[in-house]
């Protein structure tokens, strides 16, 4: 995974267009400020929010991924334990549902503006040129 792909931004939490600056205020753990994404880049300066409204649109890549999750826990249940109980799944599922929570709304939300915010490689230094 190295600068300039799509997984680099989404995963290191990054600036899609130059993967350098930070993306949201804090870390998604931090419930004062989970999921506030900044204004702007502090390394290329590109504003992240495209329109007013624009990440409304990320409440479908977060339903997808609790979908992933819900999955991946019913997979994962039926096919170690055969013998869990519904309720026990559900259990489990709503608990780390609630512990991911942060996580996930975050992921849409860097995840979405990976799609329509796109990497430029010299985004940084055309910046920089522009400040002269």
């Amino acid at each position: 995974m190295k600068k300039g792909t799509k997984l680099y931004s989404v995963v290191n939490f990054k600036c899609p267009c130059c993967h350098e600056g930070d993306f949201f205020i804090s870390h998604p753990y931090n419930f004062k400020f989970t999921g506030d994404i900044l204004e702007n880049c502090s390394v290329c300066a590109k504003k992240y929010m495209l329109e007013p409204g624009f990440y409304q649109g990320a409440m479908y890549v977060a339903y997808g991924l609790g979908v992933v999750v819900f999955l991946s826990i019913w997979a994962s249940c039926n096919l170690f334990f055969p013998s869990m109980g519904v309720w026990t799944q559900i259990s489990i599922f709503s608990l780390l549902i609630i512990f991911l929570g942060p996580l996930l709304f975050s992921l849409s939300k860097i995840i979405y503006a990976n799609i329509f915010i796109k990497f430029d490689a010299n985004a940084k230094s055309n910046y920089l040129k522009s400040k002269i």
